[in-house]
């Protein structure tokens, strides 16, 4: 299985991202792939990505996914 990342803006709308921050490109595992984006959402934040669809074999698993907190520290 290729599990990937595919990266939204606050349209929906798909957005490119650059290697250094969607490294790596693709995982073997969901466990892989979730605990990677667990790691990077405040970079994919920094960097206009809004919320993400998770990919299995190219086919959408789950999503869109928002990365913003439910409840923003105050």
């Amino acid at each position: 299985m290729n599990w990937t990342w595919q990266f939204l803006d606050e349209n929906g709308c798909l957005v490119s991202v650059s290697e250094d921050v969607a490294d790596p490109a693709s995982f073997h595992s969901q466990a892989d792939a979730e605990t990677w984006v667990g790691e990077s959402w405040q970079e994919l934040l920094d960097v206009g990505v809004e919320s993400v669809n998770l990919l299995n074999n190219g086919a959408i698993s789950y999503g869109p996914m928002s990365l913003r907190p439910a409840n923003p520290p105050q």
